[in-house]
Protein backbone atom coordinates (compact mmCIF):
# COMPACT_ATOMS: atom_id res chain seq x y z
CA UNK A 1 0.00 0.00 0.00
CA UNK A 2 1.26 3.48 -0.84
CA UNK A 3 0.36 6.52 1.22
CA UNK A 4 -1.19 9.44 -0.66
CA UNK A 5 0.62 12.77 -0.73
CA UNK A 6 -1.74 14.26 1.84
CA UNK A 7 -1.12 11.33 4.20
CA UNK A 8 2.63 11.73 3.91
CA UNK A 9 2.26 15.46 4.52
CA UNK A 10 0.22 14.88 7.70
CA UNK A 11 2.77 12.36 8.95
CA UNK A 12 5.67 14.71 8.20
CA UNK A 13 3.95 17.63 9.95
CA UNK A 14 3.37 15.45 13.01
CA UNK A 15 6.99 14.25 13.11
CA UNK A 16 8.50 17.72 12.79
CA UNK A 17 6.02 19.34 15.19
CA UNK A 18 6.34 16.78 17.98
CA UNK A 19 10.15 16.79 17.76
CA UNK A 20 10.25 20.60 17.85
CA UNK A 21 7.76 20.72 20.74
CA UNK A 22 9.80 18.21 22.74
CA UNK A 23 12.93 20.31 22.36
CA UNK A 24 11.09 23.55 23.19
CA UNK A 25 9.43 22.39 26.42
CA UNK A 26 12.67 20.86 27.70
CA UNK A 27 15.00 23.71 26.77
CA UNK A 28 17.48 24.99 29.33
CA UNK A 29 16.30 28.30 30.77
CA UNK A 30 18.63 31.03 31.92
CA UNK A 31 21.72 28.93 31.32
CA UNK A 32 20.60 26.27 33.79
CA UNK A 33 22.12 22.91 32.93
CA UNK A 34 20.00 19.81 33.46
CA UNK A 35 20.72 17.82 36.59
CA UNK A 36 19.44 14.31 37.27
CA UNK A 37 16.20 15.57 38.85
CA UNK A 38 15.49 17.69 35.77
CA UNK A 39 16.24 14.86 33.36
CA UNK A 40 14.71 11.86 35.14
CA UNK A 41 11.85 13.50 37.10
CA UNK A 42 11.04 16.62 35.03
CA UNK A 43 12.17 18.86 37.94
CA UNK A 44 9.22 17.48 39.98
CA UNK A 45 6.92 20.07 38.43
CA UNK A 46 4.55 18.08 36.20
CA UNK A 47 0.93 19.32 36.18
CA UNK A 48 -1.96 16.87 36.62
CA UNK A 49 -3.04 16.95 32.99
CA UNK A 50 0.47 16.06 31.82
CA UNK A 51 0.67 13.23 34.38
CA UNK A 52 -2.67 11.73 33.29
CA UNK A 53 -1.91 12.02 29.59
CA UNK A 54 1.62 10.72 30.02
CA UNK A 55 0.46 7.69 32.03
CA UNK A 56 -1.78 6.67 29.12
CA UNK A 57 0.78 7.54 26.45
CA UNK A 58 3.38 5.40 28.24
CA UNK A 59 0.88 2.55 28.49
CA UNK A 60 -0.98 2.62 25.17
CA UNK A 61 1.41 1.69 22.42
CA UNK A 62 1.82 -0.89 19.71
CA UNK A 63 1.29 -3.78 22.11
CA UNK A 64 -2.11 -2.30 23.07
CA UNK A 65 -3.27 -0.89 19.74
CA UNK A 66 -1.95 -3.67 17.51
CA UNK A 67 -1.78 -6.46 20.09
CA UNK A 68 -5.05 -5.80 21.90
CA UNK A 69 -6.93 -5.19 18.65
CA UNK A 70 -5.58 -8.56 17.55
CA UNK A 71 -6.90 -10.11 20.75
CA UNK A 72 -10.23 -8.38 20.14
CA UNK A 73 -10.31 -9.99 16.70
CA UNK A 74 -9.48 -13.43 18.14
CA UNK A 75 -11.13 -13.32 21.57
CA UNK A 76 -13.52 -10.39 21.71
CA UNK A 77 -14.53 -7.79 24.28
CA UNK A 78 -13.31 -9.94 27.17
CA UNK A 79 -9.79 -8.65 26.55
CA UNK A 80 -11.09 -5.20 27.61
CA UNK A 81 -10.88 -6.39 31.23
CA UNK A 82 -7.18 -5.45 31.11
CA UNK A 83 -8.22 -1.84 30.43
CA UNK A 84 -11.32 -1.53 32.59
CA UNK A 85 -9.87 -3.22 35.68
CA UNK A 86 -6.77 -1.03 35.26
CA UNK A 87 -8.99 2.03 35.86
CA UNK A 88 -9.91 0.69 39.30
CA UNK A 89 -6.29 -0.27 39.98
CA UNK A 90 -5.19 3.29 39.26
CA UNK A 91 -7.50 4.59 41.98
CA UNK A 92 -5.93 2.17 44.49
CA UNK A 93 -2.43 3.27 43.44
CA UNK A 94 -3.39 6.93 43.83
CA UNK A 95 -4.98 6.50 47.25
CA UNK A 96 -2.71 3.97 48.98
CA UNK A 97 0.67 3.72 47.20
CA UNK A 98 1.53 7.21 45.99
CA UNK A 99 1.27 8.78 49.48
CA UNK A 100 3.98 6.40 50.71
CA UNK A 101 6.28 6.90 47.71
CA UNK A 102 6.02 10.69 47.69
CA UNK A 103 6.33 11.03 51.50
CA UNK A 104 9.54 8.97 51.42
CA UNK A 105 11.04 10.87 48.48
CA UNK A 106 11.17 7.86 46.18
CA UNK A 107 12.64 8.44 42.68
CA UNK A 108 12.93 4.86 41.39
CA UNK A 109 11.34 1.58 42.40
CA UNK A 110 14.72 -0.07 43.11
CA UNK A 111 15.51 2.89 45.38
CA UNK A 112 12.41 2.06 47.43
CA UNK A 113 13.59 -1.55 47.70
CA UNK A 114 17.00 -0.49 49.00
CA UNK A 115 15.43 1.89 51.50
CA UNK A 116 13.21 -0.93 52.75
CA UNK A 117 15.32 -4.08 52.31
CA UNK A 118 18.91 -3.06 51.62
CA UNK A 119 21.21 -2.81 48.55
CA UNK A 120 21.09 -6.48 47.50
CA UNK A 121 17.36 -6.41 46.70
CA UNK A 122 17.75 -3.07 44.91
CA UNK A 123 20.50 -4.39 42.66
CA UNK A 124 18.79 -7.68 41.83
CA UNK A 125 15.48 -6.03 40.95
CA UNK A 126 17.17 -3.22 39.00
CA UNK A 127 18.88 -5.82 36.79
CA UNK A 128 15.59 -7.71 36.43
CA UNK A 129 13.65 -4.59 35.40
CA UNK A 130 16.31 -3.59 32.89
CA UNK A 131 16.09 -7.04 31.29
CA UNK A 132 12.28 -6.92 31.21
CA UNK A 133 12.09 -3.41 29.80
CA UNK A 134 14.69 -4.02 27.09
CA UNK A 135 13.90 -7.58 25.99
CA UNK A 136 10.11 -7.63 26.47
CA UNK A 137 8.68 -4.11 26.49
CA UNK A 138 11.06 -2.27 24.17
CA UNK A 139 11.31 -5.09 21.65
CA UNK A 140 7.55 -5.70 21.56
CA UNK A 141 6.76 -2.06 20.81
CA UNK A 142 9.44 -1.92 18.12
CA UNK A 143 8.26 -5.15 16.50
CA UNK A 144 4.53 -4.44 16.54
CA UNK A 145 5.11 -0.85 15.47
CA UNK A 146 7.15 -2.05 12.51
CA UNK A 147 4.29 -4.40 11.52
CA UNK A 148 1.93 -1.42 11.37
CA UNK A 149 4.34 0.74 9.37
CA UNK A 150 5.10 -2.12 6.97
CA UNK A 151 1.41 -2.98 6.45
CA UNK A 152 0.29 0.60 5.84
CA UNK A 153 3.25 1.95 3.85
CA UNK A 154 4.94 -1.12 2.36
CA UNK A 155 8.28 -0.09 3.89
CA UNK A 156 10.62 -2.99 4.59
CA UNK A 157 9.82 -4.09 8.14
CA UNK A 158 13.40 -4.02 9.41
CA UNK A 159 13.90 -0.50 8.06
CA UNK A 160 10.61 0.49 9.70
CA UNK A 161 11.77 -1.01 12.98
CA UNK A 162 15.02 0.95 12.89
CA UNK A 163 13.29 4.20 11.90
CA UNK A 164 10.83 3.98 14.80
CA UNK A 165 13.59 3.31 17.30
CA UNK A 166 15.82 6.13 16.10
CA UNK A 167 12.99 8.69 16.03
CA UNK A 168 11.78 7.78 19.54
CA UNK A 169 15.37 7.99 20.80
CA UNK A 170 15.99 11.40 19.26
CA UNK A 171 12.63 12.67 20.48
CA UNK A 172 13.42 12.15 24.18
CA UNK A 173 17.23 12.04 24.26
CA UNK A 174 17.84 15.68 25.07
CA UNK A 175 14.85 16.57 27.20
CA UNK A 176 14.34 13.43 29.30
CA UNK A 177 11.05 12.93 31.17
CA UNK A 178 9.94 16.53 30.73
CA UNK A 179 10.14 16.25 26.94
CA UNK A 180 8.15 13.02 27.09
CA UNK A 181 5.47 14.04 29.59
CA UNK A 182 4.69 17.57 28.39
CA UNK A 183 4.27 16.47 24.77
CA UNK A 184 2.20 13.42 25.67
CA UNK A 185 -0.97 15.53 25.84
CA UNK A 186 -0.56 15.99 22.08
CA UNK A 187 0.22 12.30 21.59
CA UNK A 188 -2.84 11.20 23.58
CA UNK A 189 -5.12 13.67 21.79
CA UNK A 190 -3.96 12.22 18.47
CA UNK A 191 -4.30 8.67 19.76
CA UNK A 192 -7.86 9.18 21.03
CA UNK A 193 -8.96 11.12 17.94
CA UNK A 194 -7.46 8.60 15.54
CA UNK A 195 -8.84 5.62 17.44
CA UNK A 196 -12.34 7.06 17.64
CA UNK A 197 -12.28 7.87 13.92
CA UNK A 198 -11.36 4.33 12.90
CA UNK A 199 -13.93 2.84 15.30
CA UNK A 200 -16.66 5.17 14.03
CA UNK A 201 -15.92 4.61 10.35
CA UNK A 202 -15.66 0.84 10.85
CA UNK A 203 -19.07 0.61 12.50
CA UNK A 204 -20.55 3.01 9.97
CA UNK A 205 -19.30 0.87 7.09
CA UNK A 206 -20.75 -2.28 8.69
CA UNK A 207 -24.08 -0.57 9.46
CA UNK A 208 -24.56 0.85 5.98
CA UNK A 209 -27.66 3.08 5.86
CA UNK A 210 -28.31 2.38 9.54
CA UNK A 211 -25.04 4.02 10.57
CA UNK A 212 -22.87 3.37 13.61
CA UNK A 213 -25.61 2.02 15.89
CA UNK A 214 -26.71 -0.51 13.27
CA UNK A 215 -23.09 -1.52 12.74
CA UNK A 216 -22.59 -2.17 16.44
CA UNK A 217 -25.85 -4.11 16.66
CA UNK A 218 -24.76 -6.19 13.66
CA UNK A 219 -21.51 -7.12 15.42
CA UNK A 220 -23.26 -8.11 18.65
CA UNK A 221 -25.79 -10.20 16.71
CA UNK A 222 -23.38 -11.91 14.32
CA UNK A 223 -20.61 -12.50 16.88
CA UNK A 224 -22.34 -12.76 20.28
CA UNK A 225 -19.46 -14.80 21.72
CA UNK A 226 -17.16 -11.83 21.09
CA UNK A 227 -19.20 -9.73 23.53
CA UNK A 228 -18.89 -11.96 26.59
CA UNK A 229 -16.80 -10.23 29.25
CA UNK A 230 -16.52 -13.34 31.44
CA UNK A 231 -15.56 -16.43 29.44
CA UNK A 232 -16.70 -19.88 30.52
CA UNK A 233 -14.60 -23.03 30.42
CA UNK A 234 -16.03 -24.08 27.06
CA UNK A 235 -14.42 -21.07 25.36
CA UNK A 236 -11.24 -21.86 23.39
CA UNK A 237 -9.78 -18.68 24.89
CA UNK A 238 -10.47 -19.57 28.51
CA UNK A 239 -6.75 -20.23 28.96
CA UNK A 240 -6.04 -16.54 28.22
CA UNK A 241 -8.94 -15.06 30.22
CA UNK A 242 -10.10 -17.66 32.74
CA UNK A 243 -13.57 -16.56 33.77
CA UNK A 244 -13.88 -14.77 37.09
CA UNK A 245 -10.10 -14.57 37.50
CA UNK A 246 -10.28 -11.33 35.54
CA UNK A 247 -12.32 -9.86 38.40
CA UNK A 248 -11.07 -11.66 41.49
CA UNK A 249 -7.83 -13.44 40.56
CA UNK A 250 -4.48 -13.06 38.90
CA UNK A 251 -5.36 -10.01 36.80
CA UNK A 252 -5.29 -7.94 40.00
CA UNK A 253 -1.71 -9.01 40.65
CA UNK A 254 -0.67 -8.09 37.12
CA UNK A 255 -2.42 -4.72 37.24
CA UNK A 256 -1.09 -3.77 40.67
CA UNK A 257 2.43 -4.65 39.59
CA UNK A 258 2.12 -2.73 36.32
CA UNK A 259 0.43 0.44 37.56
CA UNK A 260 1.84 0.59 41.08
CA UNK A 261 5.42 -0.63 40.92
CA UNK A 262 6.44 -0.21 37.28
CA UNK A 263 9.11 2.45 36.80
CA UNK A 264 8.08 3.76 33.40
CA UNK A 265 4.50 4.18 34.66
CA UNK A 266 4.86 5.42 38.22
CA UNK A 267 7.73 7.75 37.25
CA UNK A 268 5.18 10.18 35.81
CA UNK A 269 3.32 10.50 39.11
CA UNK A 270 6.58 10.82 41.04
CA UNK A 271 7.36 13.85 38.86
CA UNK A 272 4.36 15.77 40.28
CA UNK A 273 4.87 18.89 42.37
CA UNK A 274 2.83 17.36 45.21
CA UNK A 275 0.52 14.45 46.09
CA UNK A 276 -2.86 16.06 45.23
CA UNK A 277 -1.54 16.98 41.78
CA UNK A 278 -0.37 13.40 41.22
CA UNK A 279 -3.74 12.02 42.35
CA UNK A 280 -5.62 14.30 39.95
CA UNK A 281 -3.45 12.97 37.15
CA UNK A 282 -4.19 9.40 38.27
CA UNK A 283 -7.95 10.09 38.17
CA UNK A 284 -7.69 11.49 34.62
CA UNK A 285 -5.78 8.39 33.52
CA UNK A 286 -8.48 6.14 35.04
CA UNK A 287 -11.18 7.73 32.88
CA UNK A 288 -9.02 7.50 29.78
CA UNK A 289 -8.55 3.78 30.49
CA UNK A 290 -12.34 3.33 30.46
CA UNK A 291 -12.36 4.74 26.94
CA UNK A 292 -9.50 2.65 25.56
CA UNK A 293 -11.48 -0.52 24.57
CA UNK A 294 -13.53 1.59 22.15
CA UNK A 295 -10.28 2.65 20.51
CA UNK A 296 -8.27 -0.58 20.59
CA UNK A 297 -10.69 -3.52 20.95
CA UNK A 298 -13.74 -2.53 18.92
CA UNK A 299 -11.81 -2.10 15.63
CA UNK A 300 -10.41 -5.61 16.10
CA UNK A 301 -13.92 -7.05 16.43
CA UNK A 302 -15.10 -5.03 13.42
CA UNK A 303 -12.29 -6.59 11.38
CA UNK A 304 -14.19 -9.90 11.56
CA UNK A 305 -16.64 -8.37 9.08
CA UNK A 306 -14.50 -5.95 7.10
CA UNK A 307 -11.25 -7.86 6.61
CA UNK A 308 -10.39 -11.21 5.06
CA UNK A 309 -10.72 -13.81 7.82
CA UNK A 310 -7.39 -15.46 6.95
CA UNK A 311 -5.26 -12.71 8.51
CA UNK A 312 -3.27 -13.18 11.70
CA UNK A 313 -4.79 -11.40 14.72
CA UNK A 314 -2.00 -8.83 14.99
CA UNK A 315 -2.69 -7.75 11.39
CA UNK A 316 -6.29 -6.75 12.17
CA UNK A 317 -5.72 -3.09 13.09
CA UNK A 318 -3.24 -2.30 10.27
CA UNK A 319 -5.62 -3.94 7.79
CA UNK A 320 -8.49 -1.82 9.10
CA UNK A 321 -6.41 1.29 8.51
CA UNK A 322 -6.28 0.43 4.81
CA UNK A 323 -10.03 1.06 4.64
CA UNK A 324 -9.57 4.74 5.49
CA UNK A 325 -9.65 7.39 2.74
CA UNK A 326 -6.61 9.61 2.05
CA UNK A 327 -6.21 12.30 4.69
CA UNK A 328 -7.94 10.31 7.40
CA UNK A 329 -5.43 7.51 6.87
CA UNK A 330 -2.63 9.98 7.47
CA UNK A 331 -4.26 11.24 10.66
CA UNK A 332 -4.91 7.76 12.09
CA UNK A 333 -1.46 6.58 11.04
CA UNK A 334 0.09 9.62 12.73
CA UNK A 335 -1.91 8.73 15.86
CA UNK A 336 -0.55 5.20 15.79
CA UNK A 337 3.00 6.44 15.31
CA UNK A 338 2.41 8.93 18.14
CA UNK A 339 1.40 6.12 20.49
CA UNK A 340 4.40 4.01 19.48
CA UNK A 341 6.86 6.88 19.86
CA UNK A 342 5.43 8.10 23.18
CA UNK A 343 5.52 4.66 24.74
CA UNK A 344 8.98 3.88 23.39
CA UNK A 345 10.27 7.19 24.75
CA UNK A 346 8.79 6.33 28.16
CA UNK A 347 10.53 2.95 28.24
CA UNK A 348 13.82 4.41 27.03
CA UNK A 349 13.77 7.13 29.70
CA UNK A 350 13.02 4.65 32.48
CA UNK A 351 15.73 2.26 31.33
CA UNK A 352 18.17 5.17 31.47
CA UNK A 353 16.85 6.20 34.90
CA UNK A 354 17.20 2.76 36.49
CA UNK A 355 20.62 2.01 35.01
CA UNK A 356 22.05 5.43 35.89
CA UNK A 357 20.62 5.96 39.38
CA UNK A 358 20.28 2.39 40.63
CA UNK A 359 23.37 0.72 39.17
CA UNK A 360 25.94 3.18 37.77
CA UNK A 361 25.64 5.83 40.51
CA UNK A 362 25.95 3.11 43.16
CA UNK A 363 28.99 1.48 41.59
CA UNK A 364 30.69 4.81 40.85
CA UNK A 365 29.54 7.38 43.41
CA UNK A 366 30.63 11.01 43.40
CA UNK A 367 29.99 11.84 39.74
CA UNK A 368 28.59 15.23 38.78
CA UNK A 369 24.94 15.69 37.90
CA UNK A 370 25.84 16.45 34.27
CA UNK A 371 27.89 13.23 34.09
CA UNK A 372 24.88 11.21 35.28
CA UNK A 373 22.71 12.82 32.60
CA UNK A 374 25.33 11.87 29.99
CA UNK A 375 25.36 8.27 31.24
CA UNK A 376 21.58 8.22 30.99
CA UNK A 377 21.72 9.35 27.36
CA UNK A 378 24.36 6.77 26.44
CA UNK A 379 22.28 4.08 28.14
CA UNK A 380 19.25 5.14 26.09
CA UNK A 381 21.19 4.76 22.84
CA UNK A 382 22.51 1.32 23.78
CA UNK A 383 19.05 0.12 24.85
CA UNK A 384 17.51 1.11 21.51
CA UNK A 385 20.26 -0.61 19.54
CA UNK A 386 19.73 -3.83 21.53
CA UNK A 387 15.97 -3.58 21.03
CA UNK A 388 16.32 -3.16 17.26
CA UNK A 389 18.67 -6.14 16.97
CA UNK A 390 16.61 -8.52 19.14
CA UNK A 391 13.00 -7.62 18.22
CA UNK A 392 12.63 -10.04 15.31
CA UNK A 393 14.35 -13.06 16.94
CA UNK A 394 12.20 -12.68 20.07
CA UNK A 395 8.81 -11.80 18.58
CA UNK A 396 8.91 -12.75 14.91
CA UNK A 397 7.08 -16.04 15.51
CA UNK A 398 4.49 -14.85 18.05
CA UNK A 399 0.83 -15.32 17.02
CA UNK A 400 -0.64 -12.82 19.50
CA UNK A 401 2.09 -10.55 20.81
CA UNK A 402 -0.09 -9.10 23.58
CA UNK A 403 -0.62 -12.55 25.08
CA UNK A 404 3.10 -13.31 24.69
CA UNK A 405 3.95 -10.20 26.72
CA UNK A 406 1.46 -11.01 29.46
CA UNK A 407 2.58 -14.65 29.66
CA UNK A 408 6.24 -13.93 30.31
CA UNK A 409 5.78 -10.76 32.35
CA UNK A 410 3.63 -12.93 34.61
CA UNK A 411 6.71 -14.94 35.60
CA UNK A 412 7.85 -12.08 37.82
CA UNK A 413 4.84 -9.95 38.74
CA UNK A 414 3.71 -12.11 41.72
CA UNK A 415 7.05 -11.69 43.48
CA UNK A 416 7.15 -7.97 42.75
CA UNK A 417 3.74 -7.40 44.30
CA UNK A 418 4.66 -9.47 47.38
CA UNK A 419 7.88 -7.51 47.94
CA UNK A 420 6.26 -4.10 47.67
CA UNK A 421 3.06 -4.84 49.58
CA UNK A 422 4.95 -6.39 52.50
CA UNK A 423 7.57 -3.66 52.31
CA UNK A 424 4.98 -0.93 52.62
CA UNK A 425 2.53 -2.43 55.07
CA UNK A 426 4.35 -5.08 57.18
CA UNK A 427 7.31 -3.95 59.29
CA UNK A 428 8.55 -7.48 59.99
CA UNK A 429 9.26 -8.27 56.30
CA UNK A 430 12.99 -8.97 55.88
CA UNK A 431 15.58 -8.96 53.14
CA UNK A 432 15.64 -12.77 53.12
CA UNK A 433 11.86 -12.83 52.80
CA UNK A 434 11.96 -10.39 49.88
CA UNK A 435 14.62 -12.39 48.04
CA UNK A 436 12.62 -15.57 48.64
CA UNK A 437 9.56 -14.00 47.04
CA UNK A 438 11.51 -12.61 44.07
CA UNK A 439 13.39 -15.80 43.26
CA UNK A 440 10.54 -18.10 44.25
CA UNK A 441 8.10 -16.30 41.96
CA UNK A 442 10.30 -16.82 38.90
CA UNK A 443 11.12 -20.45 39.78
CA UNK A 444 7.52 -21.45 40.55
CA UNK A 445 6.24 -19.75 37.40
CA UNK A 446 8.84 -21.52 35.30
CA UNK A 447 7.90 -24.89 36.83
CA UNK A 448 4.18 -24.38 36.16
CA UNK A 449 4.97 -23.22 32.61
CA UNK A 450 7.18 -26.27 31.95
CA UNK A 451 4.51 -28.64 33.29
CA UNK A 452 2.03 -27.07 30.91
CA UNK A 453 4.40 -27.27 27.94
CA UNK A 454 4.89 -30.98 28.69
CA UNK A 455 1.09 -31.43 28.96
CA UNK A 456 1.56 -32.76 32.51
CA UNK A 457 -0.51 -30.09 34.23
CA UNK A 458 -2.56 -27.31 32.67
CA UNK A 459 -3.32 -23.97 34.30
CA UNK A 460 -4.31 -20.68 32.62
CA UNK A 461 -1.46 -18.22 33.04
CA UNK A 462 -3.68 -15.71 34.85
CA UNK A 463 -4.57 -18.36 37.44
CA UNK A 464 -0.90 -19.30 37.62
CA UNK A 465 -0.09 -15.68 38.51
CA UNK A 466 -2.62 -15.78 41.35
CA UNK A 467 -1.42 -19.12 42.72
CA UNK A 468 2.26 -18.14 42.52
CA UNK A 469 1.44 -14.86 44.30
CA UNK A 470 -0.16 -16.72 47.22
CA UNK A 471 2.72 -19.21 47.44
CA UNK A 472 5.36 -16.47 47.23
CA UNK A 473 3.52 -14.42 49.85
CA UNK A 474 3.38 -17.38 52.21
CA UNK A 475 7.07 -18.15 51.67
CA UNK A 476 8.11 -14.53 52.26
CA UNK A 477 6.12 -14.33 55.48
CA UNK A 478 7.49 -17.64 56.81
CA UNK A 479 11.10 -16.77 55.98
CA UNK A 480 10.71 -13.30 57.53
CA UNK A 481 9.40 -14.82 60.75
CA UNK A 482 11.92 -17.67 60.92
CA UNK A 483 14.95 -15.56 59.97
CA UNK A 484 14.48 -12.03 61.41
CA UNK A 485 16.54 -9.16 60.02
CA UNK A 486 20.08 -9.39 61.46
CA UNK A 487 20.91 -5.75 60.94
CA UNK A 488 18.81 -2.66 60.80
CA UNK A 489 17.44 -1.39 57.52
CA UNK A 490 15.71 1.90 56.99
CA UNK A 491 12.14 0.72 57.26
CA UNK A 492 9.93 2.85 55.03
CA UNK A 493 8.31 5.48 57.19
CA UNK A 494 4.53 5.54 57.37
CA UNK A 495 4.63 8.32 59.94
CA UNK A 496 2.75 11.32 58.64
CA UNK A 497 1.44 9.43 55.60
CA UNK A 498 -2.20 10.32 55.03
CA UNK A 499 -4.51 8.25 52.87
CA UNK A 500 -7.16 10.94 52.95
CA UNK A 501 -8.02 12.13 49.44
CA UNK A 502 -9.78 15.22 48.15
CA UNK A 503 -13.50 15.38 47.49
CA UNK A 504 -12.78 15.65 43.78
CA UNK A 505 -10.72 12.46 43.77
CA UNK A 506 -13.40 10.62 45.74
CA UNK A 507 -16.16 11.72 43.36
CA UNK A 508 -14.02 10.72 40.37
CA UNK A 509 -13.37 7.32 41.95
CA UNK A 510 -17.06 6.73 42.60
CA UNK A 511 -17.78 7.57 38.97
CA UNK A 512 -15.27 4.99 37.78
CA UNK A 513 -16.82 2.31 39.99
CA UNK A 514 -20.37 3.06 38.78
CA UNK A 515 -19.28 2.92 35.13
CA UNK A 516 -17.48 -0.39 35.67
CA UNK A 517 -20.53 -1.95 37.33
CA UNK A 518 -22.67 -0.84 34.40
CA UNK A 519 -20.23 -2.20 31.81
CA UNK A 520 -19.90 -5.63 33.40
CA UNK A 521 -23.64 -5.87 34.12
CA UNK A 522 -24.33 -5.16 30.43
CA UNK A 523 -21.75 -7.47 28.85
CA UNK A 524 -21.40 -10.21 31.44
Amino acid sequence: MTLATIDLAILAIYAVAIFALAQWVSRDKGGHKKDSTDYFLASKALPWWAIGASLIAANISAEQIIGMSGSGYAIGLAIASYEWMAALTLLIVGKFFLPIFIKNGIVTMPQFLEQRYGPSVRTIMAVFWLGLYVFVNLTSILWLGSIAVHTVTGMDQMWALAAIGVFALAYQLWGGLKAVALTDIVQVALLVAGGLIIAWLSLDKIGGAGGVVAGFNHLTTQFPDHFDMILDRASPHYKDLPGLSVLFGGLWIMNISYWGFNQYIIQRALGAKDLPEAQKGIALAAYLKLLMPVIVVLPGIAALVLVDGTIKPDQAYPEMMKLLPPGLLGLVFAALVAAIVASLAAKINSIATIFTLDLYAKLKPGNSEQHLVLVGRVTAVVAVIIGILTAKPLLGGAEQAFQFIQEFTGFFTPGIVVIFILGMFWKRATTAGALTAAIGSAVLSAIFWWLQEQAIFTMPFMNRVGVVFLLSLAAAVVVSLVAPQKKDVNVVSLEGVSYKTTTGFNIAGLGVIIILIALYATWW
